[in-house]
């Protein structure tokens, strides 16, 4: 089963028997293609997914200076040129895409899929709260969401079950997420979820705008769980564990290994860790954590290296508003990680990676940019 170490910081007479990875420099550019340069509204991008060198979808919303929210959905020709803004029904959360056509999203209470690459949309069913999609083929997939819920569907969509190896971990339904699924093969595949602390803010406001709330408390352990299948998603094993932060990243690669991004909240000392995973044995290792790098996401592309996303965190709150710049590492051997050059206008508050392979990887951030990677040498 699938175990992360906890940070070595928090154990008793514990020796930290692995180095840190070094951290060099490298020229390569990162290239900003696209940037949302609306004066009256701006651009949140919640996911994205290239399906060819030139055709990518991305779900999200603008918002104006009252706060007023409008859907969109952003389809782009060009290798991410140049995006058109097409009206939603409701803000997408996620998208998975299972080839050039064929994909779903996740609104805050429904499906959607699209057979024509994202331009048009239908409705297909309704699943409250989902945090992640998977699909298998054009059949089998699974839903990650809120209140200890993973639903499984035998239909492409239009009917949805609860999984039942989801509920049998002890947690609270209340505060439990189940929020990312992978699958390195057609059999092995992974659901992270984690048990969260309730909301300690009465006023509902993120951590910048309470001023009651104490600004730096010690992040404490909290419940995470791993639901793993080894036979195409037939049955599901689940393990629980204590750990400090939560998981929000797996990515798993079919020769064996992956990566796992752990975030932590609550003024930690590490805004996040990035580890090593070997899934045929289940043991992890640390490779990467900074502590003025907040990472956000990961990618394995079929060839090359791997590729880290984040932002600078010059502060300590888990809930900045202000953005930061923006990050990107690759690495060959998964221990050396070397630090790319990025356009100096790329801000964000959370980055994401979309790999189609090691010459044709994108990143967009929430703050409504999209940029492109040079090819791996």
């Amino acid at each position: 089963m699938l175990r992360f170490r906890k940070p070595a910081t928090f154990l008793s007479g514990a020796v930290l028997l692995l180095s840190l990875p070094s951290i060099c420099a490298a020229a390569e550019r990162a290239r900003l293609l696209y940037t949302y340069d609306e004066i009256e509204t701006s651009l949140v991008i919640n996911d994205f997914k290239f399906l060819t060198p030139r055709h990518g979808v991305a779900i999200g919303f603008v918002f104006d200076r009252k706060s007023k929210v409008k859907p969109r959905t952003l389809i782009t020709d060009d290798g991410g040129l140049h995006w058109k803004l097409n009206p939603a029904k409701d803000v997408g959360v996620c998208v998975f895409f299972l080839n050039e056509s064929q994909g779903w999203m996740a609104t805050p209470k429904d499906i959607w899929e699209t057979a024509d690459g994202g331009n048009n949309w239908k409705k297909i069913s309704g699943i409250d709260d989902v945090q992640r999609l998977f699909f298998l083929d054009a059949r089998r997939g699974w839903a990650a969401a809120d209140k200890k819920k993973v639903y499984e569907t035998a239909d492409g969509g239009k009917t949805w079950t609860p999984l039942a190896a989801a509920e049998k971990p002890a947690s609270n339904p209340d505060l439990t997420t189940y929020n990312w699924i992978d699958f390195g093969t057609l059999k092995m595949g992974i659901i992270a979820g984690w048990n969260h602390p309730p909301e300690k803010s009465l006023s509902g406001l993120p951590e910048w705008m309470n001023p009651d709330r104490p600004r730096f408390e010690r992040e404490a352990p909290r419940v995470t769980i791993f639901l793993q299948t080894r036979n195409g998603g037939q049955t599901w094993d689940s393990t629980t564990g204590s750990l400090f932060g939560h998981v929000v990243r797996v990515r798993l690669s079919p020769a064996g290994f992956g990566l796992g991004l752990i975030e932590f909240t609550d003024a930690f000392e590490w805004p996040s860790e990035v580890f090593r995973i070997d899934w045929t044995t289940g043991k992890s290792e640390r490779v990467f954590r900074e502590k003025n790098r907040f990472i956000t996401d990961l990618a394995l592309p079929p060839t090359g290296p791997a590729y880290l996303a984040g932002i600078e965190k010059l502060d300590r709150l888990s809930d900045s508003p202000i953005p930061g710049k923006l990050k990107i590492y690759k690495s060959n051997d998964l221990d050396v990680w070397s630090e790319m050059d990025v356009d100096y206008r790329a801000t964000a508050h959370r980055a994401m990676l979309s790999a189609l392979d090691d010459r044709n990887i994108w990143v967009a951030t929430d703050t409504g940019m999209i940029l492109k990677l040079p090819e791996s040498r």
